[in-house]
């Protein structure tokens, strides 16, 4: 009963995020830059398991059939959606993957083998099947591909850390929830402007983001990463981002969104690894210092054995 639930759960989630995603799509209203479904599906096998597969296969069966291609190429695009979670899924746990994503090895693999390598598929995927179908020309199969790409890596380095973080607890006093809850508003308003205006001021939002990383790992890294990546492609859906034809706006957006992504994983592992060790030898000196004081009391008691005659 639990796994079903989950099932459904994971499909009314694809479907949902699917809707939001095409909003901003860029080629047709079918490819986006910003692919939420994978990150949830990615995040998903995770937490549950491969046995919730078909909760993937349902959203995306239904999230496709409004697509407006063939019966055949949505068939397609389902498989190739469903296919590329679980490969990154099984890249992951064969890989010894951690859902704390406290170590740089953990990063590394969401960003190589859960994102770029596995995502692969469903493009490659996606794309040929609408270029059979005749939804999209062969000359901008490069575009296509490039988009649907990197939008489905995007939707796992920003929204699968997103979500492994939020389902852990997270315990801060007062002070440190006041400062989160400042650091994720300034965010949202700077990411707001600098890809809104003119100015292309885009560097700005990196302090915030560092800070975040530093500070509170991935617990407020990733809320920042997600919310700095939402307003770009907002921006460049609505034509603001850059000026250019599909593939340069898609090379800088991307680019831009990267390096949010990758900034704020691995400087998160990092400093998670750092504290580790820094706990380890606090635990270590402790337990030195408490063997050091037992052995010296041990041996006072010696010598005042040797030394007091028996009453």
């Amino acid at each position: 009963m639990r796994t079903t639930t989950t099932i459904l759960a994971v499909a009314v989630a694809y479907y949902a995020t699917a809707k939001v995603g095409l909003v901003l799509a860029l080629v047709k209203g079918q490819v986006t830059p910003l692919w939420l479904p994978t990150g949830i599906s990615v995040a998903a096998l995770l937490m549950s398991g491969r046995k919730i597969w078909p909760g993937i296969a349902l959203g995306a069966l239904t999230a496709n059939i409004e697509l407006g291609a063939g019966l055949g190429a949505v068939v397609v695009i389902t498989i190739g959606n469903t296919a590329a979670p679980l490969a990154a899924w099984y890249l992951l746990t064969r890989f010894g993957f951690r859902t704390q994503l406290d170590r740089l090895k953990d990063a590394l693999l969401l960003v190589f083998a859960g994102a770029l390598g596995a995502m692969l598929i469903s493009s490659v995927i996606g794309t040929t099947a609408l270029t059979l179908d005749g939804v999209i020309p062969w000359q901008e199969i490069p575009a296509v591909l490039s988009v649907w790409w990197t939008g489905d890596a995007m939707g796992v380095l920003v929204f699968t850390p997103l979500l492994l973080t939020l389902t852990r607890h997270w315990h801060a006093p007062p002070r440190r929830v006041a400062e989160a809850a400042a650091l994720l508003v300034v965010t949202a308003v700077l990411a707001s402007f600098v890809t809104m205006s003119e100015a292309r001021l885009l560097f700005l939002v990196f302090p915030m983001l560092i800070w975040a990383a530093l500070r509170f790992q991935h617990a407020i890294a990733a809320p920042c990463a997600a919310i700095i990546s939402v307003a770009a492609v907002m921006s460049a859906a609505g034509g603001l981002f850059v000026q250019g034809d599909l593939l340069a706006t898609m090379i800088v957006l991307q680019a831009y969104n990267g390096s949010v992504a990758l900034t704020g994983l691995i400087l998160s592992a990092v400093t998670s690894e750092r504290n580790q060790a820094r706990e380890t030898i606090e635990r270590a000196c402790l337990q030195l210092a408490e063997t050091v004081a037992n052995y010296q009391e041990e041996g006072v008691r010696k010598r005042l054995g040797r030394v007091v005659p028996p009453a």
